[in-house]
């Protein structure tokens, strides 16, 4: 099962005297995580890179960010997956000390700091939403909003017309068990949306 970060981790590694400061954190998609990125340029004006791999809303990314090519954002990007972590950004910010680590260094500069910072970071479980709309007579509002609060769904929108209009999320594992309920409890008077 995927699974994310629940706060940002931090590493710090000195190698041939040049220092790596790692970070993991949640982010939502690939702007969040160029927002991230800008942000630690701003603030280590000195550093000679920022690298970072993301893996988010299906997307990935590898940015060696002037490091020979291969040698930051790949290797970066490959601990993210060998975690099965999702919706993660992975940053390296590095000042140069002045000595060549070649490939190889690098490599294991990078995947070090990333996978000590994902020690030290808390992991939980991606739940995958479903967002269900169904619509109700009126004297079933109250009974569907109870039955969708047990099964941890989360009320989205609540539309009154006709009949009333309930949008709400639930997690992917309990849905058919939720419609099955709800149908039950309808009594044939529920009609669901697409």
């Amino acid at each position: 099962m995927a699974q994310s970060v629940a706060a940002p981790a931090h590493s710090e590694l000195l190698i041939k005297k040049s220092r790596f400061i790692g970070c993991v954190q949640s982010v939502p998609d690939r702007a969040a995580a160029q927002a991230v990125v800008a942000a630690l340029r701003a603030e280590h004006p000195g550093a000679a890179h920022v690298c970072w791999a993301l893996l988010a809303g299906g997307h990935s990314a590898a940015v060696d960010d002037g490091e020979p090519g291969g040698t930051a954002g790949r290797p970066m990007l490959d601990v993210l997956r060998h975690q099965d972590l999702e919706g993660v950004l992975a940053t390296v910010v590095r000042y140069y000390g002045g000595v060549r680590l070649g490939a190889g260094g690098l490599v294991r500069a990078y995947t070090d700091c990333v996978a000590q910072a994902l020690k030290s970071a808390r992991k939980i479980p991606l739940v995958r939403l479903r967002t269900m709309v169904c619509a109700v007579p009126y004297g079933l509002e109250g009974l569907f909003r109870r039955e969708i609060d047990a099964a941890g769904g989360s009320l989205q929108g609540v539309q009154h017309g006709e009949e009333v209009e309930l949008s709400f999320g639930v997690a992917e594992v309990d849905a058919e068990a939720l419609v099955a309920r709800l149908n039950e409890a309808g009594q044939g008077r529920v009609s669901w949306r697409t």
